[in-house]
């Protein structure tokens, strides 16, 4: 794991903000909630793919296939946009829940994009 926290503050400020913010609303704020079935399955998620990301570091290096740690993203995504509804946006938890579906959809996204390219063939380094 220590390689990939390496290879991740090397790359440019706005990647490492980026980063950040996914930190914050993945395993900071969770920790708030913690008592939620969101907020564990969010840490559990999130941990899950810190595990699969260090996985994938160690044998291929800092590659596009990264993106494959947050696989479990899309059914918790899935699922916690369904809990909006129920939930409302009206208080801090809502407004989190709103924010994490909002900051991991843009995250997958970015992610396949990368996992799609490693498919076809560019190895460079994400």
């Amino acid at each position: 794991m220590t390689g990939l926290i390496k290879s991740i503050l090397k790359m440019p400020t706005p990647w490492l903000v980026w980063i950040m913010l996914l930190l914050v609303v993945n395993m900071i704020v969770p920790i708030f909630y913690i008592q939620t079935l969101e907020a564990q399955l969010t840490l559990v998620a999130m941990m899950s793919g810190v595990v699969a990301q260090s996985i994938i570091h160690a044998r291929l290096g800092f590659v596009k296939l990264l993106g494959l740690g947050h696989v479990l993203w899309i059914p918790l995504v899935i699922w916690l946009g369904l809990r909006i509804g129920d939930v409302g946006i009206g208080d801090g938890f809502g407004i989190w829940l709103a924010s994490l579906v909002l900051l991991n959809t843009i995250s997958l996204i970015i992610d396949s994009v990368g996992v799609i390219q490693f498919i076809l063939g560019n190895r460079t380094p994400a």
